[in-house]
């Protein structure tokens, strides 16, 4: 298993990952431009020389940073793949000093068996200012905000330490 960052070539692989989702529902559509645009902030997993699975680092403010468009490649699901691109983007923020990393989803569980917690999806107005006002399922979201405190310890979004 490799995680590594994206590269200009895992453009198309990171596009197909993301549209394969977003056709059934399970995320939104990134344009292949889009993802250029944002490629510095892409990590991508690589299993025998093709791309599996990918995630970014959506950036707020030099304490808050997001986990976004975390997808992994169908057929190859269930193998550690976004456990994998979780812990990159994890150690990617705290290396930046990031200290509250955040992800709207609907695989809570999913975030939870990683250390995250469910919390309102208010306590970040900064996405809701950004994206969320812009998408198109805005009205009906059934995504949920969970979040991790981190730390040399981990935690939780409000625990002291």
């Amino acid at each position: 298993m490799i995680v590594r960052p994206a590269t200009p070539d895992d453009v198309p692989a990171i596009a197909a990952i993301i549209a394969a989702h977003a056709e059934r529902g399970e995320m939104l559509a990134r344009p292949a431009d889009q993802i250029r645009e944002g490629l510095g902030d892409f990590v991508v997993c690589e299993h025998e020389g093709a791309v599996v699975a990918c995630s970014s680092l959506v950036r707020y403010s030099p304490a808050l940073a997001e986990i976004r468009s975390l997808a992994v490649a169908d057929g190859v699901q269930r193998n550690g793949w976004g456990s994998a691109m979780v812990q990159a983007l994890q150690e990617r923020a705290r290396e930046e000093g990031i200290t509250t990393l955040f992800a709207l989803t609907r695989a809570g569980p999913f975030f939870e068996r990683l250390g995250f917690a469910r919390c309102k999806r208010e306590s970040f107005p900064e996405k809701v200012w950004r994206d969320c006002r812009f998408c198109p399922l805005r009205e009906r979201c059934d995504e949920e905000a969970v979040a991790v405190t981190l730390d040399a310890g981990g935690g939780r979004p409000g625990e002291g330490r």
